[in-house]
C-alpha cells in the first residue's frame, strides 16, 4: 500500500470540518435549549411572585390562581422537555446516518484504490516477469 492509498483513505480537510461543525451544531442546540428551559421557569416564577403582589383578591383565591400557574408552568415546560428531548433524539439519528454514510463512502473509497493498486503491482509484476523471460 502506497502513501498515496493511505491518504485517499483519511477523510479530507473539507470532510473533517463538516463533521465538527455537525458536532458543533449539535452543542449549541443544546444550549440553546437549556437557555430556553431555564427561561421559561425564571419567567414563570417571577409572574408568579408578580401576581402574589399585585393581587387584588381574597388568600384563597391568590392561592388557587397560583396553584394553577404552576400546573400550567409544570404542563408547558414537560412538554417543551419532551419536544427538547424530540429535537435531540431526532439530530443525534441524522448525524448518526450521515455518519454511516461518510464511513460507508471512505470503506468504498479505499477498497477501490486498494484493488487500484493491487492491478497496478500486478502490472509490474508481470512487466518484470516478462523482461527477465526475455533476457534469459
Amino acid at each position: 500500500m502506497t502513501l498515496r492509498t493511505v491518504q485517499a483513505a483519511q477523510p479530507t480537510e473539507a470532510e473533517e470540518k463538516k463533521m465538527v461543525n455537525l458536532r458543533q451544531g449539535h452543542t449549541d442546540r443544546s444550549d440553546h435549549t437549556k437557555s430556553l428551559l431555564a427561561g421559561l421557569l425564571m419567567g414563570g416564577l417571577a409572574g408568579t411572585a408578580v401576581m402574589m403582589l399585585l393581587a387584588p383578591q381574597s388568600g384563597e383565591k391568590t392561592r388557587d390562581q397560583i396553584q394553577s400557574k404552576v400546573i400550567e408552568l409544570r404542563d408547558e415546560a414537560t412538554e417543551t422537555a419532551d419536544n427538547a428531548v424530540s429535537q435531540v433524539r431526532r439530530k443525534s439519528k441524522q448525524v448518526s446516518t450521515e455518519v454511516g454514510e461518510k464511513v460507508e463512502e471512505l470503506k468504498q473509497r479505499s477498497e477501490k484504490l486498494i484493488d487500484e493498486q493491487r492491478d497496478h503491482l500486478s502490472t509490474i509484476l508481470a512487466t518484470e516477469n516478462n523482461e527477465v523471460k526475455v533476457s534469459s
